[in-house]
Formats: structure tokens, sequence, C-alpha cells
């Protein structure tokens, strides 16, 4: 989460009241049955394929990766229960290579009972390496089944030996309507009764302000209610505990990641209702905009181009504006530069032509400057043939050498750059077909074989264009 929940993180360790069982609301309805968890019938649903192998006892491990408060250490005690395990719990944040050593002689203890024990690691991401292998072994001689819970993408935070002898199962967040059915619920443990109209306005915030996690509504609601001023939920109550709440956004998670990817997108798909919605929501969850301003000149560079070369220039002053300024000043720069490039013409051609002119350079050897390009510096240069038979191009008509090459002879002609006709290329293409019938149709050619020049753009190789972002 990013610091724009410290206020009520201060609440919840300050304020919160449990009842008196000791345990707070969210302990107290945690689900006891996998029908009470809410929010994943895609997983659990009674035809689902998860539900159906933990009603039969089939245990396999997995990685259960979802949100924060989507049910992830509910639904792995669960399923440890329904088939009657042994149940180990980890936190990677807490536990090292002892721990793992401990839990893996606890499990062959219970072995020895004819017990099967589940181990469970919250947060299992945050382990490093060495960790991860050290009860990979275990998992793979049926020791213990493994169970991970992560809020990060498993494909970039696991070792894919661990990744390969595990199968992902991915969480939802919970929606709107899931959170207030689990508020109404929080409210008949609380008060022992349904809540009113007005409370339920309440309760509705209280769901849109946790963005999806149960948990986090359920502190909330437990906050709200302890320190109520009327025996009912008002939404006075629940203004100096929302404050300023941020919604879930972590710069170093996959939040981050998926929301500039959707913003990068949205640009590149001449969208800028969807870029100004994704720019607000990173700003909103607290991305430094810096950083989107350095995301946005990628997308001036890759996505437009010479389609329409101001954008670069709009990006870079929108940035140069952000940092000298700050907000709100910088962010409606930022604003109007997303918008421009969002509606701008778009053409990939420069970015396709730099990786296919990389390709080519990567393949090749170091083939050496034609003499004819080399700068005579000295007089012994000079007399070497630096630079002999260079033609001046400002010498000639149009500024132009008609048959002139700057390939190395054994590389060939490679057309790298090829236009769109969107914006500013169309006149760019229209300007170099011209130049090279110009060429083909010269007396001078300067390699003997010069035939590669009609050839290049039919039979040069392109280079298949990454998918940026």
């Amino acid at each position: 989460m990013t610091d724009g929940m410290a206020p009520t993180q201060d609440l919840l360790s300050g304020i919160m009241t449990p009842d008196a069982s000791g345990q707070p609301l969210a302990a107290r309805m945690r689900p006891k049955t996998l029908d009470e968890i809410s929010g994943q019938d895609h997983l659990l649903g009674h035809d689902r394929p998860l539900r159906l192998l933990i009603e039969q006892s089939q245990l396999h491990s997995l990685i259960l990766w979802g949100p924060p408060g989507t049910g992830k250490t509910t639904l792995a005690r669960l399923i440890a229960s329904q088939c009657k395990a042994h149940f180990i719990a980890l936190s990677a944040v807490l536990s090292g290579v002892k721990d793992i050593r401990a839990a893996i002689e606890e499990a062959r203890y219970h072995a020895q009972k004819g017990q099967r024990t589940l181990l469970f690691v919250d947060e299992v991401h945050r382990f490093n390496k060495s960790q991860q292998d050290a009860f990979l072994p275990h998992v793979e001689d049926g020791t213990v089944i493994f169970i991970g819970a992560t809020t990060e993408n498993p494909s970039f935070e696991l070792n894919a030996a661990l990744l390969s002898r595990a199968r992902v199962y991915v969480l939802k967040a919970l929606d709107v309507v899931a959170l207030g059915e689990i508020l109404v619920r929080g409210m008949d443990m609380l008060a022992a009764r349904s809540p009113e109209s007005e409370e339920r306005v309440v309760l509705e915030t209280i769901a849109k302000a946790s963005d999806g996690d149960a948990r986090l509504a359920l502190n909330l609601l437990e906050i709200a209610w302890t320190h109520r001023s009327t025996d009912h939920l008002a939404s006075a109550d629940l203004a100096a505990i929302l404050g300023d709440h941020a919604r879930r956004f972590d710069k170093r998670g996959d939040v981050f990641f998926d929301q500039i990817s959707a913003l990068h997108k949205a640009v590149r798909g001449s969208s800028p209702d969807a870029a100004l919605y994704w720019l607000a929501r990173m700003i909103d969850g607290g991305c430094d905009p810096l950083y989107i301003a350095r995301r946005m000149i990628r997308m001036a560079t890759e996505d437009i181009g010479n389609a329409d070369p101001r954008a670069l220039q709009l990006t870079l002053n929108a940035w140069d504006v952000q940092r000298r300024l700050g907000p709100p000043e910088g962010e409606l720069a930022l604003a109007q530069a997303v918008v421009y490039l969002a509606v701008a013409a778009k053409s990939n051609a420069v970015y396709a032509a730099w990786l296919a002119a990389r390709e080519v350079v990567a393949a090749g050897g170091s083939e050496p400057v034609p003499i004819h390009l080399r700068n005579a510096a000295t007089s012994l240069m000079a007399s070497l043939g630096y630079g002999e038979s260079y033609q001046y191009a400002h010498d000639f008509d149009e500024g132009f050498v008609p048959g002139e090459r700057y390939f190395p002879e054994a590389v060939g002609e490679h057309v790298f750059y090829d236009q769109t006709e969107r914006g500013l290329e169309s006149k760019i293409r229209e300007k170099l077909v011209y130049l090279r019938k110009l060429s083909a149709a010269s007396d001078f050619q300067r390699y003997e074989d010069d035939s590669a020049l009609e050839d290049a753009e039919q039979n040069n190789p392109k280079t298949p264009v990454a998918q940026g972002a």
C-alpha cells in the first residue's frame, strides 16, 4: 500500500476495539466454509475444478495470487480443514531457512502418523531464491503440500522450479456488491440487526473506499462503529477514519505495472478519455508524476515518432513543468500532454526501424567504414584515400547524391525505416520514395553490383516489433 494508507493504519493500531473474545471483527467473520467465501465463484463455484479437488481431498501444490483481503489465507485454512491435513503457516516476512526446516520436521512427524501436511507460506514472493530452494525438494517428494499466497505476479517473483510444481489460481478483488454483503453481515454481528437506510449509505462508502479488500472493509466498519457519535452509523462518523484514503497502488508491485500499461495502451489506442482516467488513477494512488512523465516520453517516441514530432517536445515541456511547479499545475501539464499523445497521429516506424537496425548489427561482423565516408583528418589519412571520391550532398540538386551509398558494401542495402501514411510521415514517405527512384535511375552507382537497393524493400526481413508497455 502507499503512504496514503497511514491514517487508516494508525487508527487500526490505536483505536480499534475488539469484542470480548479479543478478536477484531475481520477475524470473527472469517469464513468457516467454502460457501461463505465471497467473490471467488470462478474458483469455488460448485462445478469449478478447484472446488471439486478440495471436496475430493485431491490436494496438489498451488499458488493463490490476488490482491489483499480476497481470502487467500482463509482459503488455505479451509483446504487443510476440508482435507483433514495438518496445517503449518509461515510468513515469508518473518520466517527464514531455519523455520522452513522446522516445518519440514513437523511434517515428517505427522506423516509417520499417516497425516498429510499443508505448508502455507504467506507473501511467498518475499522469499529469496535460497529460501524457496530450501523447501522445494520436500514439495517434490510429497513431504508437504505447498500453498503459497502472493499479491505479486508469480511469474516474476517465484523461481521457475517452484512455479512448475504448483498451479496458480487467481483470486479477484471483491466488487462493491460483494463487499456490501459482507459489511451487512458485519453490522449484524456488531449491532445484532440489519443496517438502516442511512447506514446502508455509510456501508456503501466503506465498500468503495476499501478497494476490493474485505479485511480492510471490516476493519473500517469496526472503527466507525466503535467511535460512532450516536446509536447509529452516520456519514460524519467516517470523515476522520477515511481522511485522504488512497486507493490500492504499489509502486513496486503488479498494480503499478498494470496501470502504467493501461495508460500506455490507452494512448496508443487514441483514447484520450481513458488515458486521462489512468493518469488520474496513478496520481490518486501516489505514483511519482515525474515517473509518469518519463513513461510518456517513451510513448511519444515509440508510438508517435515522426508522425507528429511535436508530441515529444510537448511531453518534455510537461515533464519540465511538473519538475518546476509540482502539483496541481504540473499535473495539469501532464494531462494536457497525455491528451495530445492520445489524439496525435500514430506511428511506430522509428521504433521498428531501431529494432531492425540493432538486429542487423548484432548478426553481422564489424565491417569497416567505407573509405569514401572516412574523414581525412590528417595528411596521412588523406594519402591513404580517406574521404576520396566522397561527394558533398549540398553541391547537388535537392541536396541529394543519386547513386551514393552509406552502408558498408558487404552489409548491403537495408530499409529499416518503413513509414506509415499517417501524419507527417506520409510526407516523409513521399520524399524517400522519390529519392530512391532518383538513385535507381542514376548513371553513378557507388558499388559495382548495386542491385541491392532495388531489392531492399522487398527482401529485407522485418524485425518483429515488441509490444511496449
